[in-house]
């Protein structure tokens, strides 16, 4: 049963990707610390922030719109990635290890907001009529 956000792993490996983010972008040309480094290191931290909001507002419809708001965080972090590998701004496979994970987080994120999603149908309408096998 999760008790905290600490607990989801979504926001596990949130927190292990936003580590990862902040070890490519330190070697990252010094001429861009104040552009895509300080924008890919908020749109990192904010995904695992958005899942601690989100899942301290109690309410699981709140908690699946801020997942779909992390999950636009998430594209926002594989879009500047693409980024630093077309400028070559740090090394090639750690970017494509951080590709990996932010796909990883993806689905998580997409098998979490599916089941909450579930979660509430059945909670809005228990008694609904089934539909007829004919």
């Amino acid at each position: 049963m999760v008790e905290s956000y600490q607990d989801l792993v979504a926001w596990q490996k949130a927190m292990d990707l936003v580590v990862g983010v902040y070890r490519v972008t330190t070697s990252m040309p010094e001429v861009d610390k104040f552009g895509l480094t300080n924008q890919l290191r908020r749109a990192a931290v904010s995904v695992p922030s958005l899942l601690a909001e989100g899942h301290a507002r109690g309410s699981t419809k709140e908690f699946v719109r801020y997942i779909a708001i992390a999950m636009g965080s998430l594209a926002e972090i594989e879009t500047q990635l693409l980024i630093c590998v077309k400028l070559e701004f740090a090394n090639d496979s750690s970017l494509r290890n951080l590709l990996g994970q932010c796909d990883e987080q993806n689905r998580i994120l997409r098998g979490l907001s599916k089941s909450l999603s579930h979660k509430l149908q059945r909670i809005r309408s228990p008694l609904a009529p089934r539909p007829s096998p004919l």
